[in-house]
C-alpha cells in the first residue's frame, strides 16, 4: 500500500530530473558543463551520447566510475568555447553551475554554450542569490552570483519554476521548517503553481531553443 502511494505521488509531482529529461527532449548529444557528481542526467544518460566537463578531478573520477557520461574533459568551464566547436552538441546543459561564477563570467559562459549547442541550451540555477560556501573539499562550490527569471528571459530563455515556493527552502534546497515531511508536501503542492510563475519558485530551469536557419 505504501509503495502504491509512493508511485502515485511520484506520478503527480514530478521532480527536477523529470523536468530536465523533458527539457532535453529528443536531443541525442549532450555537453554537461560543470557535470560534478552526481550529475542530474545520471538517471537517463543511457539514452544520450554525452560528455561531462568539470574542473574538479575527484568529481570526474566519481562520475566516470559510475559510467554516467560517455566521455570526460577536465577543463575550466569558461574555456569550453576553445575546446568544443560551434554546433558540436545538440544540447548544452549547465546545472547548478552559473551561480558559482561572477555575473560577468556567467554571461560569458552562456555565450559559449549557445555557440556550441545546435538545438538547445539549458540552465538550472537558484532563483536569485543563495549564499553557499565551498564544501566537501571543493572550493568551486561557493556561490558568487544570483540569477532571476527576468535575467534569463531577457536573453531569450523560457523559465520554469522548480522545487516549489521559494520561502520554504534554504541552502542545498533543504526544507527549512519542521515537521519537514509536512512542509515537503506543501512544497510539492506549491510546485504545481510556481512552475508557471517562476519568479516565486526556489529554483529555475531555463531553456533556450536555437533558431533554425531557413534557406
Amino acid at each position: 500500500m505504501i509503495q502504491k502511494f509512493k508511485n502515485l505521488y511520484s506520478q503527480l509531482f514530478t521532480d527536477y530530473v523529470d523536468a530536465l529529461n523533458t527539457a532535453i527532449g529528443g536531443c541525442r548529444t549532450l555537453l554537461d558543463v560543470g557535470c560534478g557528481f552526481p550529475s542530474p542526467v545520471a538517471r537517463f544518460s543511457s539514452r544520450l551520447d554525452s560528455t561531462g566537463v568539470d574542473i574538479y578531478l575527484p568529481s570526474i573520477e566519481q562520475s566516470r566510475a559510475m559510467g554516467i557520461h560517455n566521455n570526460y574533459e577536465q577543463i575550466d568551464v569558461l574555456k569550453i568555447g576553445k575546446r568544443f566547436a560551434p554546433n558540436s552538441f545538440e544540447c548544452v546543459l549547465a546545472s547548478d553551475v552559473i551561480e558559482h561564477l561572477p555575473k560577468e563570467s556567467g554571461y560569458g559562459l552562456l555565450e559559449q554554450m549557445e555557440r556550441i549547442a545546435s538545438k538547445r541550451v539549458i540552465i538550472f540555477t537558484p532563483n536569485g542569490f543563495l549564499p553557499q560556501a565551498g564544501h566537501s573539499g571543493n572550493p568551486w562550490q561557493e556561490h558568487k552570483s544570483g540569477w532571476i527569471p527576468e535575467d534569463m528571459e531577457a536573453l531569450g530563455y523560457r523559465a520554469i519554476g522548480i522545487n516549489g515556493w521559494k520561502p520554504l527552502r534554504g541552502e542545498f534546497a533543504y526544507i527549512k521548517y519542521r515537521p519537514r515531511m509536512f512542509w515537503h508536501i506543501v512544497s510539492d503542492l506549491s510546485q504545481l503553481v510556481v512552475r508557471h510563475y517562476p519568479k516565486h519558485a526556489f529554483q529555475i530551469l531555463c531553456v533556450k531553443e536555437k533558431a533554425v536557419a531557413r534557406l
